[in-house]
C-alpha cells in the first residue's frame, strides 16, 4: 500500500508541475506563436535525417594502424576497383569537394591485419566530376561474377545522381563480419 501512496503523490506532484508550467507558458507566449514554434520544431526535427552524417554503422576507425590510405595495399581496398578518393582530394570515407556520393554501392569483406577480423566494407563511387585518374586500383579478392552485381566492382555505380560521371571511390566500414563472404 505504501507504493500506491508514493505513486499517487508523484502523480499529484507531476500534475501540479505540468499545470503550473503550462499556465506560465500561456502567460508568456500567444497561442499562434506557440503553434508556429511547435510546427517549426516538428519540421526541423523531420529534416534531421537529411543532414550529412557518417554513413558507416560500425566503428569506422576499426582499429586502424598508420597505413598509407593512398596505396592499393591498404586493407580496406581488398575489393575496390577505381580511383582512390584519398588521392583525389577526399579521404577513405569522404568524397572530394564538388562530387556527390552515389547512393548505390557494392560491398566487400576485408580482413584488418591489426585485429585479424573481417569487416564489411561499402564501396561508394563519388560522382559529378571528371575521373581523377590518380591511384587507380583494381583488387578483386572475393569478388563475385557480374551476374551478382551487388558484389561486383566492374560497374560504374553513379546511378541515381544528376551526373553519372565517375570521379573516385571511397571505402566505408559498415561493421564487423562473422566470416569472409
Amino acid at each position: 500500500m505504501r507504493l500506491g501512496n508514493l505513486l499517487q503523490k508523484f502523480c499529484s506532484w507531476l500534475d501540479g508541475k505540468t499545470g503550473q508550467q503550462s499556465r506560465l507558458l500561456a502567460r508568456q507566449i500567444s497561442r499562434r506563436s506557440f503553434l508556429g514554434r511547435l510546427g517549426a520544431g516538428i519540421v526541423g526535427t523531420s529534416a534531421l535525417p537529411l543532414l550529412p552524417v557518417v554513413r558507416a554503422f560500425g566503428d569506422d576507425q576499426a582499429t586502424d594502424i598508420e597505413q598509407d590510405t593512398q596505396s592499393c595495399d591498404y586493407w580496406r581496398y581488398c575489393a575496390i576497383s577505381g580511383n582512390l578518393c584519398a588521392c583525389c582530394g577526399g579521404s577513405v570515407t569522404s568524397c572530394p569537394p564538388g562530387s556527390q556520393i552515389s547512393p548505390i554501392t557494392w560491398v566487400g569483406t576485408c580482413r584488418n591485419p591489426v585485429d585479424d577480423k573481417y569487416y564489411l566494407i561499402s564501396y561508394n563511387d563519388c560522382c559529378g566530376k571528371a575521373a581523377c585518374r590518380r591511384c587507380s586500383c583494381h583488387r578483386t579478392e572475393r569478388e563475385k561474377p557480374l551476374y551478382f552485381p551487388s558484389r561486383n566492382s566492374a560497374i560504374t555505380w553513379c546511378f541515381g545522381e544528376t551526373s553519372r560521371s565517375y570521379h573516385c571511390t571511397i571505402a566505408l566500414v559498415l561493421g564487423e563480419s562473422k566470416s569472409p563472404l
